[in-house]
C-alpha cells in the first residue's frame, strides 16, 4: 500500500534527493512494536519487534523474514564496517554483537558491577568505536540497579566508559557524516544533545543542539549532508544546526529510522507495529 504526499515548503537546494515531494509505502505491518532499523551494506535491513521478542529482516522486493527469534527484548540494531550486527537487548540488559557466522559476544552488561538498566540505542563510527544509550523504560525502570541513565562508549581497547550522565533518560544516538559529532536524543527533556568527538572517540563539548522536541524523540539517524532526522511525532528534520527543516506526518507514532537500499535514498521508518519506506519524488 503505498500513497504519495505533497510536503509544502520542504525543498533543500543543498540536498541531492529533493524531499519537495515523497512517496511513503507499508513494507511490513502486524508486528507489536518495532524500532532499531539498521541498513545492512549486503541489502537488507534488520528491525526489532522489542515486545515479540524478536529481530526481522528485509530484503526489497520480498516478504520480512524470522532472523532471530528469542532475540532478549531487541531494541536498536547497528552494522559496523565489517558487516557485524550491533544490537540492545533490553531483557537481558546488554550489548551484543553478532559476526558473520552467527556466533553471538557480549560487548557491554554491567557497569561497576552493576547490571545495565536497559540498552536502547546503539552506532558504530566509521572506525569502530561503539556508542549506546542505557535508559529504563516500563518493567526496568522499576528494577534498576544503577541510580542514573548513561550514554556509554565502547572503545577499539580499553573497558566501557561512560560519557554522560543526563537527568532524563537517553534514547536515539547517531553520529555526523564526518565522524566529529555525536547525538543523542533524549525522551524525557524532549531535545538533542551534541558532543564533539576526537580522533581516539572521546567526546567534549557537550551542549544541547534542539530543544522543545513535539513528541517522546527515539531513534534517529542523519544523511550525507549532515541533517538529523528524528523518530517522534511522524519524522522531524534538522539541519546539523539544529533549525528545525520540516516534518513528515505518518499515520503512526515514529520509533526509529534509517537510510537504506542501492542509492541509500530510502529512509526505513520503524512506527509502533509497522515499518515505512520513505522515498524522495523526482524534481
Amino acid at each position: 500500500m503505498t500513497r504519495s504526499l505533497l510536503l509544502a515548503a520542504w525543498c533543500f537546494a543543498a540536498l541531492a534527493q529533493d524531499f519537495s515531494r515523497v512517496s511513503i509505502g507499508k513494507i511490513a505491518a502486524g508486528y507489536r512494536f518495532t524500532e532499531g532499523a539498521a541498513w545492512s551494506k549486503e541489502g537488507y535491513v534488520i528491525f526489532s519487534d522489542t515486545p515479540g521478542d524478536q529481530l526481522l529482516k528485509w530484503v526489497p522486493g520480498h516478504a520480512p523474514e524470522l532472523f532471530r527469534e528469542g532475540a532478549h527484548g531487541p531494541s536498536g540494531n547497528a552494522f559496523d564496517a565489517q558487516g557485524r550486527l550491533y544490537t540492545c537487548e533490553t531483557r537481558a540488559r546488554r550489548v551484543t554483537r553478532t559476526d558473520k557466522t552467527g556466533r553471538v559476544e557480549v560487548l557491554a552488561e554491567r557497569w561497576d558491577g552493576k547490571r545495565l538498566n536497559a540498552p536502547a540505542g546503539i552506532v558504530v563510527s566509521k572506525n569502530g568505536h561503539v556508542y549506546f544509550t542505557d535508559p529504563a523504560f516500563g518493567y526496568q525502570s522499576d528494577h534498576r540497579e544503577l541510580d542514573f541513565y548513561g550514554v556509554y562508549h565502547i572503545p577499539l581497547k580499553g573497558p566501557t566508559q561512560v560519557i554522560a550522565k543526563p537527568a532524563g533518560r537517553p534514547h536515539g544516538i547517531a553520529i555526523s557524516p564526518n565522524g566529529r559529532v555525536l547525538y543523542v536524543s533524549n525522551a524525557d527533556e524532549h531535545n538533542i544533545r551534541a558532543y564533539d568527538l576526537d580522533k581516539n572517540g572521546d567526546v567534549s563539548g557537550e551542549r544541547i543542539l534542539v530543544s522543545g522536541v513535539a513528541g517522546v524523540p527515539g531513534g534517529m539517524t542523519v544523511d550525507e549532508q549532515g541533517n538529523l532526522y528524528l523518530a517522534a511525532n511522524g519524522i522531524a528534520v534538522y539541519s546539523p544546526d539544529g533549525r528545525l527543516l520540516h516534518t513528515i506526518d505518518l499515520r503512526e507514532q515514529a520509533s526509529g529510522c534509517a537510510f537504506g537500499e542501492a542509492d541509500m535514498k530510502s529512509l526505513l521508518v520503524t512506527a509502533r507495529g509497522s515499518v515505512y519506506r520513505l522515498r524522495p519524488g523526482e524534481k
